[in-house]
């Protein structure tokens, strides 16, 4: 819908007018010469190329250990902050969780302005990974937002104001926007997560004065009884099996990384995983399921289809290749060539021909086992016969796995050194084929079974059983890694690397460090009073180098808060950041006996996968951003549990009701199984073990 321009949305704290903020506006001429701006931070990737490298060296190798807080900004929220800001014109644009977006003055750190679009807290339930957002985009005097229930929202630079609204989504899905917009030639694009629920993929351009769709191109074929949106989706039709995988829409969604080539005039995406991930669940009877974990090339313009490399054929483990991608010119080979790169989560490192798709080199960055490598003559992975779990009917301990060795957590390509710099993370997961899944609508569409507790001793396997963050210095023309920094805590955290030799990376454990770009030489670190996994931005203001790291993630527990902030350093600052928050007591087990069948518990254990995993499962999703429910006094008894999960106590703060999806007797069966999850790390704990 379009609103006036004198609109203002509840929850918008107007504090006073930008003083010379957009001045010249932000438009393509500006855009396509960011470089030539180095103190600008102009769009989430720095400049079209995504390389998020700034040309800024007056924080060097040298000088570094000098760098001090020059202010910082709370955020009033607990939940994950992912976001990448923007500065344009001295003031620092920056979204955080929930979708609300900040305006401050980059020098002083003073408020300009505030926006709240009012995210519905019901709405948290529609996704799978928490309300964030990962940052935004400029066009014109205007800021643009993709907000966490599907909105693309334009809000005036100077004020805040918004100045239209466009619902970019089917509101009866379980779509969900946490990703960053874009805007090419005036045009502002965008696209949504909802894979693991179930929807169908696309990517959207709007008009960036108006807010009109564009275009828009699926990234899977819709319900084959209907005509195709286009040749190249019959095409794809073909390679899906069965009748019913476009019930729940297919997937394929694209919620992270996309660049574009002006060159070319070439927008390339990537496409994430499939509704069901077990690939013989949702196409019996094979088929690679194009374009699902693929990169796409499509004309800028009209969105017209150019080329596509899908990754990961038949993809069964949750590898999407939605995360960053990359253009810069190397020479390959001893010849130039203009390139497109990938770090994908299933553990090979993508460097493709931006021109024509064409594949030039795909290596292992981290240990994977699921394939032996990559076959370059057909681009297809040469998988182990073991890793089809669906097909064998097995379960099978992957590395990676679903966590990805890589996911969104942006990578930085510096001109200087020629080098990737990658946040990694080494991990596995014990795969299982659940023989009594069946489609739900808005709950989480695996299809994967519980793998018995002692698979990895059965399987004598040696995989990482807790995840292992690295940051890696790889070298896309030698394929090689150059260095690596570890011991980072179980996640990934974006990165920034400089003119002034340095990459700047912080830690989900609480920390913001600079490294040596050569080496990986650890220069200087401070603490930040809470996790980050974001990545940071550098930008100048008067004369004087910031560097910008937004954090908030889970380094305690849920009830302990996050302590988000946005924190701005410079040489010789002298800001501090007031004490931490006092832990809470530690919480301690204290469950009810046992009061229910085994039937019940594992009736219990199949509701809990499907509709409260995706938050509260430990150790690998709640991430310390949701409770751990083996640890609630909740669960201790019927009353109390239903008053949350059936009547919605606690939906202002995201807990939404699921009294359309569970029966009381339901309910029940989810707390026995969460009472004996219970009884059973209390005996972990008299036997000496840690419960994780």
């Amino acid at each position: 819908m379009r609103l006036p321009a004198i609109a203002a949305c509840c929850g918008l704290a107007i504090l006073g007018p930008v003083n010379g903020a957009f001045a010249r506006g932000v438009g393509t001429e500006r855009l396509l010469h960011a470089d030539q701006e180095p103190g600008q931070w102009l769009s989430t990737g720095r400049n079209y190329d995504e390389q998020r490298f700034s040309p800024l060296k007056q924080v060097t190798t040298e000088n570094v250990a000098r760098l001090g807080l020059a202010w910082s900004a709370p955020i009033d929220s607990n939940r994950g902050q992912e976001a990448t800001p923007l500065v344009i014109d001295g003031v620092l644009y920056v979204s955080t969780a929930w979708s609300k977006v900040k305006a401050f003055d980059a020098r002083s750190g003073k408020l300009l302005w505030s926006f709240d679009p009012k995210v519905p807290p019901e709405w948290g339930i529609r996704g799978c990974c928490d309300v964030v957002n990962r940052g935004l985009a400029a066009w014109g005097n205007k800021i643009f937002l993709g907000t966490y229930d599907g909105r693309l929202i334009a809000l005036d630079a100077r004020s805040g104001k918004p100045v239209w609204e466009t619902n970019t989504i089917d509101r009866a899905k379980a779509y969900s926007i946490t990703g960053a917009p874009r805007v090419v030639k005036g045009k502002v694009i965008i696209g949504n997560a909802g894979s693991e629920i179930g929807v169908r993929g696309y990517l959207s351009a709007y008009d960036a004065v108006d807010g009109k769709l564009a275009w828009r191109f699926y990234t899977v074929p819709g319900d084959p009884s209907k005509p195709f949106e286009t040749p190249q989706l019959r095409e794809a039709a073909k390679t899906w099996k069965g009748d019913k995988w476009w019930t729940l829409g297919g997937g394929g969604t694209v919620w992270d990384g996309i660049a574009y080539d002006p060159a070319l005039n070439l927008l390339y995406f990537g496409t994430s995983n499939g509704t069901p991930w077990v690939a013989n669940v949702r196409s019996p009877g094979g088929g690679d399921n194009l374009f699902l974990n693929s990169i796409i090339a499509v004309n800028a313009d009209t969105g017209a289809y150019a080329w596509h490399y899908q990754v990961t054929p038949s993809e069964t483990w949750d590898f999407d290749a939605t995360n960053q991608l990359t253009l810069a010119n190397l020479k390959i080979g001893g010849a130039d060539r203009r390139i497109v790169m990938q770090a994908s989560k299933n553990g090979f490192f993508y460097v493709l021909d931006a021109a024509k798709g064409t594949l030039l080199s795909a290596d292992k960055y981290t240990t994977v086992n699921w394939a032996t490598h990559v076959d370059l003559a057909s681009g297809r992975p040469v998988e182990v016969l073991e890793a089809r779990y669906d097909v064998t009917g097995k379960p099978f301990i992957a590395q990676p796995g679903a966590q990805g060795a890589h996911s969104w957590h942006p990578m930085s390509f510096s001109p200087r050194t020629g080098l990737i710099y990658t946040p990694v993370v080494e991990n596995s997961y014990a795969y299982n084929k659940d023989p009594k899944y069946q489609m739900r609508e808005m709950g989480l569409n695996g299809g994967t079974g519980a793998a018995p507790a002692t698979v990895y001793e059965d399987l004598h396997s040696t995989a990482p059983r807790t995840a292992s963050g690295v940051l890696l210095a790889w070298d896309p023309v030698g394929r090689k890694e150059v260095w690596r920094a570890s011991d980072l805590g179980r996640v990934g955290s974006g990165v920034l690397s400089t003119a002034g030799g340095l990459v700047f990376q912080g830690t989900p454990n609480g920390e913001l460090r600079a490294y040596r770009d050569s080496d990986g030489t650890l220069l200087w670190s401070a603490k930040t009073q809470a996790g980050v996994v974001a990545a940071p931005i550098s930008y100048q203001v008067g004369g004087v180098q910031y560097v910008a790291q937004l954090a908030g993630y889970g380094t305690r527990d849920y009830y302990s808060g996050n302590e988000s902030r946005l924190l701005v350093y410079r040489l010789d600052g002298k800001a501090s950041l007031p004490p931490p928050a006092p832990l809470p007591p530690a919480r301690t087990l204290n469950p009810v006996a046992q009061f229910a069948t085994a039937d019940d518990i594992e009736q219990g254990r199949e509701l809990f996968v499907a509709y409260c995993s995706m938050c509260h499962e430990t150790p690998g999703a709640n991430r310390g951003l949701f409770p751990d429910l083996r640890f609630s006094p909740m669960i201790n008894t019927p009353e109390a549990f239903r008053t949350i999960v059936l009547d919605g106590a606690l939906q202002p703060r995201g807990m939404v009701s699921f009294k359309d999806k569970l029966q009381p007797s339901d309910a029940e069966a989810v707390r026995a199984y969460l009472t004996q999850r219970a009884i059973d790390a209390v005996a972990i704990q008299k036997a000496g073990g840690v419960v994780r």
